[in-house]
């Protein structure tokens, strides 16, 4: 009896060390993705979609459609829609973007402040919406842990703080000075890492390239003071005199660990990262690909010569882009041998017809990079799309609008995963030279090729750092020990201001006084010099 007992014990003993190991389970996560772009939420609603398929009871707000399908017996979905009047602002936006040269982000950055400035209004003004209101008032709503999806606004963090729960930020760039930097305390590092969305570090760091870094860096932060005092008295709007939200300033001081969309070791920048810093790049590309739709699936299953998939992205219209930039394309693509499939969005009004081009509204990117008979890649260079075709080895033939994407193509160029052009100056003869020379010469796609095995070799997976770090914080009830000391200081003392305002002043006194003695010792020694100059005149004299 005593040995079955001893044995059941042990059983126990097992099952429970299993339990643990496998981490919490059914935890209630809300999930704040407020961003007005489609290509961020792919990435955001993949972590949601994996953190309740891990058997947690996951909220999501949103203020778009999910471009994944979602299983609501395990999500609740909550869309705070924006006016049609906003949605035609934000077309509008892009289309002037379009036709703009963007190249330079700081200068962009502040050309378009005002234009932009209204959809820091929508994703503060989620706040008050009745739907998410309800979530944070109502006291049946028990929750363990908010995740918040940053785009250039710390306003939706404060549900956290009226929660009383750990907060996790979720960032669809590489770490940089306008999250890592301020939401952790990150090291600024500007001698080798790019302030303009931290990219590759290579090749030497000239004094040109530093200098210009600094001056990028001191562009950003001044950019992003005027985003954050926006975004402060938006918040203060809305929040009014409740004080049991926090200063806007504290937003950030609730944060546990911030997931960036980045793989440091195979992309870089290498550089240092406190340990909030968790990198889950790739987090939106699938372990197995979904079926195709069946016309695509069999559109580029019969294409012998292989196929072309052209994506400008989710924000970028064809109706953006100039007339005759798109028939430039057209031409240039009829002629080709291979199949192209291109992501259109009014169907009735193409750029033309052709047997060897399929239009498609809808494109499940991820699924169709990874079909074999994908060879090139045309691209606008967002940062989900560049990953995605690295993680399956296409090279790219990018023409970058705004935003991140000519920084991010100009990287890709430099790691020689595929060239870039101008939308802005397209010319047919230029489009189809560097078509061919992606498609036929091999080096692109055996650099790509190459990096996708650095690129997938991890000791977590993107999906399981998701799951491991996240159960962690909840675990370990917001992982306070993981947050940088400068989180908490401000930035005089942060930067060690004061310290080196006092040595200035002590080197000041010390120079000031010892200049004061000298003159009064040199004084002294030539009144004696004078002294026994005459003495010595009287003498002679007598």
């Amino acid at each position: 009896m005593a040995r079955a007992n001893g044995t059941l014990f042990t059983l126990l003993g097992i099952v429970t060390c299993f339990i643990l190991i496998g981490g919490i389970h059914g935890a209630n996560i809300l999930c704040l993705f407020t961003s007005i772009s489609p290509s961020h939420l792919v990435i955001q609603m993949s972590m949601a979609r994996i953190l309740y398929d891990r058997g947690h009871n996951v909220t999501v707000v949103t203020t778009l459609k999910s471009p994944i399908p979602i299983d609501h017996t395990n999500i609740n979905h909550i869309q705070v829609e924006i006016s049609e009047e906003d949605k035609q602002m934000l077309s509008s936006l892009f289309g002037d973007m379009a036709k703009t040269d963007n190249s330079n982000v700081v200068l962009s950055m502040f050309r378009s402040f005002k234009k932009v400035s209204f959809i820091f209004n929508k994703v503060a003004g989620t706040l008050t919406d009745p739907l998410v209101r309800n979530l944070y008032e109502n006291k049946d709503n028990n929750f363990d842990l908010v995740i918040v999806g940053y785009f250039m606004n710390s306003s939706p963090m404060a549900i956290a703080h009226k929660l009383k729960v750990p907060l996790i930020v979720q960032v669809c760039n590489p770490p940089s000075d306008i999250t890592a930097g301020r939401m952790l305390g990150n090291p600024k590092e500007l001698s080798y890492v790019s302030a303009q969305y931290a990219s590759a570090n290579e090749g030497e760091q000239t004094f040109g390239k530093r200098f210009a870094n600094i001056f990028t860096s001191l562009g950003v932060n001044g950019f992003m003071f005027f985003v954050d005092k926006t975004n402060e008295q938006n918040y203060y709007k809305l929040v009014g005199d409740d004080a049991s939200f926090p200063d806007y300033a504290d937003l950030n001081k609730n944060i546990s660990l911030v997931f960036f969309a980045s793989h440091a070791p195979s992309e870089g920048p290498i550089r240092p990262n406190v340990p909030g810093v968790i990198e889950v790049g790739g987090i939106q590309v699938k372990d197995q690909p979904d079926p195709l739709p069946q016309n695509i699936k069999e559109f580029i299953g019969n294409a012998t010569n292989g196929a072309i998939l052209l994506s400008l992205g989710s924000n970028i219209k064809g109706s953006h882009i100039k007339a005759d930039t798109m028939q430039i394309m057209f031409k240039v693509l009829s002629k080709l041998k291979q199949r192209i499939i291109w992501k259109w969005e009014d169907l009735d009004n193409t750029p033309g017809k052709s047997d060897n081009i399929l239009y498609s509204k809808w494109v499940p990117q991820d699924d169709v990079l990874a079909h074999p008979n994908i060879k090139l890649f045309i691209t606008h260079a967002g940062k989900g799309s560049i990953t995605e075709a690295q993680y399956h080895g296409k090279p790219m033939l990018a023409l970058p609008v705004f935003g991140d994407q000519p920084a991010n193509a100009a990287v890709m160029v430099s790691q020689h995963f595929g060239l870039s052009l101008s939308l802005l100056t397209l010319e047919e003869q230029q489009f189809y030279d560097s078509l061919i020379e992606v498609l036929e010469n091999p080096k692109y796609t055996q650099k790509v090729t190459k990096f996708s095995s650095l690129y997938r070799d991890r000791p977590l997976t993107a999906r399981e750092s998701v799951i491991y770090w996240t159960e962690y914080v909840i675990r370990h009830h917001g992982a306070k020990h993981l947050q940088s000391p400068v989180v908490h200081m401000n930035f005089i003392a942060a930067n060690n201001l004061d310290i080196y305002a006092l040595i200035l002043v002590v080197l000041l006194i010390s120079f000031y006084t010892t200049k004061i003695s000298i003159i009064w010792l040199y004084g002294k020694c030539k009144t004696k010099t004078s002294k026994s100059a005459q003495q010595k005149v009287k003498v002679k004299r007598n």
